[in-house]
This record gives C-alpha cells, structure tokens and sequence, in this order.
C-alpha cells in the first residue's frame, strides 16, 4: 500500500527546500539587522494556554492531545501565548525593550485549501515594554524591510493599518456595551471576507438597531481618519485614538515606507487580545489572504499572569507569501541553483582511493566536492559531474606520479595541468 502525505502538510524535496530556506533566511537576516533577537519554545504546550486569550477561531483549530499522565496539551497553532509565557518566567531579568523573533512550526486543525495548511512555518517579531507607537512603527517597518528585500514594490502589497482602540471606542461611542465587543470583534473581521448582505445580516442579529448598524458598516468603510468623528461622533478615547493613528503615519513617511501602507478601518484582526495599532499585508489586489499581520497586545503578559507590560508584534506565514512570490516570478530570480564546485574523476580505478582523499581534502577546505562511487568510465563520471551542475572536475590519471591533477572548467571546457599544492594552497579558505 502506498502511503500519501496526511493533507495539509507539504513534503520538502530538495527543490522545495531550497525555497524554505530561502524564505526562513530572508526573515531571519531582517530581524537581526533591525535589532531582534532569536528565540523558540516547545512544539506543544498545555492546552489552557492557548484556551485563555487566543480567541475562538483559533482554540476551535488545535491539534489537542492527552499524554500518558492524563495532561490535556495542544500543539501550538500560534507561538504568542508561548512569548508571553516565557517573559513572564524572567520579566524581572529581562532587559527593556524585549526585542524578540521567532520562525516556529505551527500546527492548525482546519480545512486545507490555498494559502493555509495545517502545517506552517511562521515570522514573528515582537517588541514588548514600549508604551509608544515608535515600537508598532518599527514592527511594520521590519515587515516592509522583508517585503522590499525580497522585490515586492507598493505595486505588490499593501500593509492596511487600523486601530482596535478606536473601533472599540467607536462601538461604545454608539451605543454597544463593553461585554458584546469581543464577539463582535469576529463578525467585523469577515467585514471583507463575506458577502455584504451575508455580512449585513450576521450584524443585525448580534447588533438588531438599524442606526447602530449603518453607522458600524459606515465606520468599517471610512476612507479617512478626519471622517472617522462625523460617523460615531467625539470623545476623548476616539480623539486618542485617532491621534495615535496619525502619529503613526507621520513614523512611517519619516522611515521611509508609507509608500506601502494605507489607513483602512476594516482591518480588525479576528486573535481576542490586540489593543491598539493593528495591521495586515496583502497582495495589492487582495486576491490572496493575508501574507501577514500584527498588532498591539498590551494586556496579554498580565492574562498570563504576568505584570501589565505593553507589547507589540507581527506574524508572517510562508504559504501565503510563496504564492505571492511564485506570481510574481521572485523565486525562480532568486534561489540559486544548487551547484557542487568540484567533482573528483579519476581515469582508472587505481586510482580510485586517491580520488578519496582529494575530495575529503577540497571538502575540508570548506568547498563542496563530490566523487563517483563506482568505477566507472571517465566519460560517465564527467557525465555525472555535469548532471550534478559542476563547476569543475578534477581529474586523477597518471600525472598524480608527478604530484599533479588536472583541472577542467565545465562551462568553457578549459582543462589545465596543476601541482597539487598550488591546487590546495589556492583553496586556501582565508583566500575564498
């Protein structure tokens, strides 16, 4: 019986790992030259902590498990709740600002289709102890940092930023109690996902006055902040609110990428614990889900009973971003073809053995060389070697008497007769 792979999960053949790499690489070299720290946690961890504070779509798409003691543990679908679990074992120690990332494995329980799986590698940057908009400024700076790296232009992708402070003031400003918000919140998510009259009648039966409604829909679909007032009037949280917002654009032109983002107050965020700026990318044309997204959280390190620490951060899918990049054409640009530098052929096998040693010598020099391991004709091995995309073949014959091999280049077909000390004094690594 063959055996296919569970679906939602992906096989990484060489090729295809070639791209992961790449993309975990990019992500990786971003953070640390915008001042982030690498960290991880456990593949799984207690089932409660992800039942707290993820929110219901998420807890509602766990791989749950019981272990042999009896403990109810899920592997992580979010690494988060693992942040906010770490910092608060060492928040006494930990110097401020944290500035953190990770690339986790993550794990979701739902139903495959394009741009999500069930297995996933992940992005997050996140900056915790800052009370001010410079860090969600420097978290969506980070995210644009990748997305131009990679060659993604505003042409490409849009970052649309809004703020879960001022939709929760507005809600209350027009008449919705505090206790409905969270429930709300994952109705107004699917604002563009749904149907505007599957969406219209999912808020009436949780908001059933029409004035209420037409001024949330009104809301959702303000085009500027200076609008935002006339629609769910003034108080001093929206004014905040509203001021924050402006304050964070004001960051981004003077960083240098406002070119890339937009105000747009659909953007909610469906995750129960953002408190502030929240944001997401998307492909220009919103034909793909979102490629990544963030926000504040300023109250999940105490939900975990921690102290009240404000925070901030951003996630980033691969499967997303791939099909984004295979659209665009940046991947087949951008993966180097994998190419062995050397390849040892020897023109007899008595010399077989020596062809051994050449190659673990070239290798231990920090240069990637391969060998036949049968011995076969010098035409099938320089066969081998350009099948294996070589960039020069070394050849073993009779000159090794006079302590020399030959080198050919594979591209010109050049050949030339060395001494082997010159050969390996030239691979010299402090030369490379």
């Amino acid at each position: 019986m063959k055996i296919q792979p569970v679906k939602g999960t992906r096989d990484f053949y060489p090729r295809e790992m070639a791209v992961r790499n790449w993309i975990i690489d990019g992500w990786k070299r971003v953070s640390v030259r915008n001042g982030f720290e690498e960290y991880d946690g456990p593949i799984f961890e207690y089932l409660k902590m992800f039942q707290i504070k993820s929110g219901d779509e998420i807890v509602e798409q766990l791989f749950s498990f019981e272990d042999r003691g009896g403990r109810k543990l899920a592997l992580r679908p979010e690494i988060t709740p693992t942040l906010a679990r770490m910092v608060n074992q060492q928040i006494n120690s930990l110097p401020r600002p944290i500035k953190w990332f990770s690339v986790p494995r993550l794990f979701r329980a739902e139903r495959p289709q394009k741009g999500r799986l069930r297995e996933f590698f992940q992005w997050n940057i996140d900056i915790i102890g800052v009370d001010d908009v410079i860090a969600d400024a420097e978290v969506i700076f980070t995210t644009i940092d990748y997305l131009r790296e990679v060659g993604l232009k505003p042409r490409d992708v849009r970052v649309k930023i809004s703020s879960r402070k001022l939709l929760a003031s507005a809600l209350r400003n027009i008449g919705i109690s505090k206790s409905k918000l969270d429930s709300l919140y994952g109705l107004l998510d699917k604002y563009t996902k749904l149907p505007s009259d599957t969406f219209e009648e999912l808020l009436c039966e949780q908001v059933p006055d029409s004035n209420m409604t037409k001024k949330i829909t009104a809301f959702l679909s303000a085009e500027t902040l200076s609008g935002i007032p006339k629609i769910v009037g003034c108080n001093p949280e929206v004014d905040e609110a509203i001021q924050e917002l402006a304050c964070l654009y004001d960051l981004l032109r003077q960083m240098g990428v406002s070119q890339y983002c937009e105000f747009d107050m659909s953007i909610v965020r469906g995750l129960a614990y953002y408190t502030g700026i929240v944001f997401e990318v998307y492909e220009f044309a919103q034909e793909l889900r979102a490629v990544g997204g963030g926000g504040r959280f300023d109250n999940l390190l105490r939900d975990f009973g921690g102290p009240q620490i404000p925070a901030t951060g951003m996630g980033m899918g691969d499967c997303v971003l791939e099909i984004l990049l295979r659209d665009r054409k940046l991947l087949e640009k951008n993966i180097p073809a994998v190419q062995l530098e050397y390849f040892v052929a020897f023109v007899d096998k008595e010399f077989f053995q020596k062809a051994i040693e050449i190659t673990m010598k070239i290798r231990s020099t920090g240069y990637a060389a391969n060998f036949s391991y049968k011995a076969a004709g010098l035409s099938k091995q320089i066969k081998q070697a350009s099948e294996q995309k070589v960039k020069k073949c070394i050849i073993i014959g009779s000159e090794i008497e006079k302590n020399q091999l030959v080198v050919k280049n594979m591209t010109t077909g050049e050949q030339k007769t060395v001494g082997i000390d010159k050969f390996f004094a030239e691979l010299n690594p402090e030369l490379r």
